[in-house]
Protein backbone atom coordinates (compact mmCIF):
# COMPACT_ATOMS: atom_id res chain seq x y z
CA UNK A 1 0.00 0.00 0.00
CA UNK A 2 1.44 3.37 -0.93
CA UNK A 3 1.88 6.15 1.56
CA UNK A 4 -0.87 8.74 1.79
CA UNK A 5 0.29 12.15 0.57
CA UNK A 6 -0.38 15.15 2.80
CA UNK A 7 0.19 18.79 1.86
CA UNK A 8 0.59 21.19 4.79
CA UNK A 9 -0.18 24.80 3.81
CA UNK A 10 0.52 27.65 6.23
CA UNK A 11 2.45 30.88 5.96
CA UNK A 12 3.95 30.32 9.42
CA UNK A 13 6.95 28.02 9.28
CA UNK A 14 6.63 27.15 12.99
CA UNK A 15 3.09 25.90 12.49
CA UNK A 16 4.06 23.81 9.45
CA UNK A 17 6.87 22.32 11.55
CA UNK A 18 4.46 21.51 14.41
CA UNK A 19 2.03 19.79 12.03
CA UNK A 20 4.90 17.92 10.35
CA UNK A 21 6.32 16.74 13.69
CA UNK A 22 2.83 15.65 14.78
CA UNK A 23 2.31 13.57 11.64
CA UNK A 24 5.80 12.26 10.87
CA UNK A 25 5.25 9.16 12.98
CA UNK A 26 2.40 8.13 10.71
CA UNK A 27 3.09 6.44 7.40
CA UNK A 28 2.61 9.62 5.36
CA UNK A 29 4.51 11.43 2.64
CA UNK A 30 4.56 15.05 3.87
CA UNK A 31 4.93 18.18 1.74
CA UNK A 32 4.75 21.86 2.68
CA UNK A 33 3.70 25.08 0.99
CA UNK A 34 4.01 28.58 2.44
CA UNK A 35 1.18 30.23 0.50
CA UNK A 36 -1.91 29.53 -1.57
CA UNK A 37 -0.29 29.91 -4.97
CA UNK A 38 2.49 27.46 -4.08
CA UNK A 39 -0.10 25.06 -2.66
CA UNK A 40 -1.98 24.97 -5.96
CA UNK A 41 1.21 24.50 -7.99
CA UNK A 42 2.50 21.74 -5.72
CA UNK A 43 -0.84 19.94 -5.50
CA UNK A 44 -0.90 19.54 -9.30
CA UNK A 45 2.44 17.74 -9.09
CA UNK A 46 2.04 15.60 -5.95
CA UNK A 47 -1.75 14.93 -6.12
CA UNK A 48 -2.25 14.95 -2.32
CA UNK A 49 -4.81 12.76 -0.55
CA UNK A 50 -5.19 15.39 2.18
CA UNK A 51 -4.54 19.13 2.29
CA UNK A 52 -4.19 20.74 5.73
CA UNK A 53 -4.90 24.35 4.86
CA UNK A 54 -4.62 27.65 6.69
CA UNK A 55 -7.26 30.23 5.74
CA UNK A 56 -5.47 33.53 6.29
CA UNK A 57 -2.28 33.76 4.22
CA UNK A 58 -0.47 36.61 2.50
CA UNK A 59 -0.56 36.88 -1.28
CA UNK A 60 -3.24 36.87 -3.91
CA UNK A 61 -5.05 33.73 -2.83
CA UNK A 62 -6.37 32.72 0.60
CA UNK A 63 -7.18 29.28 1.98
CA UNK A 64 -10.85 29.45 1.01
CA UNK A 65 -9.90 30.16 -2.61
CA UNK A 66 -7.34 27.32 -2.60
CA UNK A 67 -9.97 24.94 -1.22
CA UNK A 68 -12.49 26.00 -3.84
CA UNK A 69 -10.00 25.45 -6.69
CA UNK A 70 -8.95 22.03 -5.32
CA UNK A 71 -12.58 20.95 -4.98
CA UNK A 72 -13.44 22.14 -8.50
CA UNK A 73 -11.14 19.42 -9.73
CA UNK A 74 -8.02 21.25 -10.88
CA UNK A 75 -6.21 17.99 -10.03
CA UNK A 76 -6.87 14.46 -11.22
CA UNK A 77 -7.53 13.52 -7.61
CA UNK A 78 -9.77 15.75 -5.49
CA UNK A 79 -8.16 15.84 -2.03
CA UNK A 80 -9.79 15.85 1.38
CA UNK A 81 -9.40 19.42 2.70
CA UNK A 82 -8.98 20.14 6.41
CA UNK A 83 -9.08 23.87 7.12
CA UNK A 84 -6.82 24.71 10.04
CA UNK A 85 -7.40 28.27 11.15
CA UNK A 86 -7.66 30.77 13.96
CA UNK A 87 -10.96 31.94 12.44
CA UNK A 88 -13.66 29.98 14.25
CA UNK A 89 -16.72 32.21 13.89
CA UNK A 90 -19.92 30.67 12.55
CA UNK A 91 -19.53 32.72 9.34
CA UNK A 92 -15.98 31.38 8.87
CA UNK A 93 -17.15 27.78 9.23
CA UNK A 94 -20.04 28.48 6.82
CA UNK A 95 -17.60 29.94 4.27
CA UNK A 96 -15.47 26.78 4.66
CA UNK A 97 -18.54 24.65 3.94
CA UNK A 98 -19.45 26.85 0.96
CA UNK A 99 -16.04 26.28 -0.70
CA UNK A 100 -16.21 22.53 -0.07
CA UNK A 101 -13.93 22.00 2.95
CA UNK A 102 -14.37 18.54 4.41
CA UNK A 103 -13.49 19.51 7.97
CA UNK A 104 -12.57 22.52 10.07
CA UNK A 105 -10.10 22.61 12.96
CA UNK A 106 -9.66 25.82 14.96
CA UNK A 107 -6.26 26.96 16.29
CA UNK A 108 -4.98 26.41 18.84
CA UNK A 109 -5.49 22.68 18.37
CA UNK A 110 -4.09 19.69 20.20
CA UNK A 111 -1.76 17.31 18.35
CA UNK A 112 -4.06 14.41 19.27
CA UNK A 113 -7.02 16.23 17.77
CA UNK A 114 -5.02 16.74 14.56
CA UNK A 115 -3.96 13.08 14.41
CA UNK A 116 -7.60 11.94 14.92
CA UNK A 117 -8.80 14.26 12.16
CA UNK A 118 -6.08 13.07 9.76
CA UNK A 119 -6.85 9.40 10.43
CA UNK A 120 -10.57 9.99 9.81
CA UNK A 121 -9.81 11.93 6.64
CA UNK A 122 -7.67 9.17 5.17
CA UNK A 123 -9.83 6.17 6.05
Amino acid sequence: MSKKIILIVDDQGELRKLVRMTLEFGDYELHEAENGQRALELSKVIQPDLVILDVMMPGDINGYQVCEKLKQGQNEKVPYVLLLTARGQKSDVEEGERVGADNYLVKPFSPLELIDNVKKALE
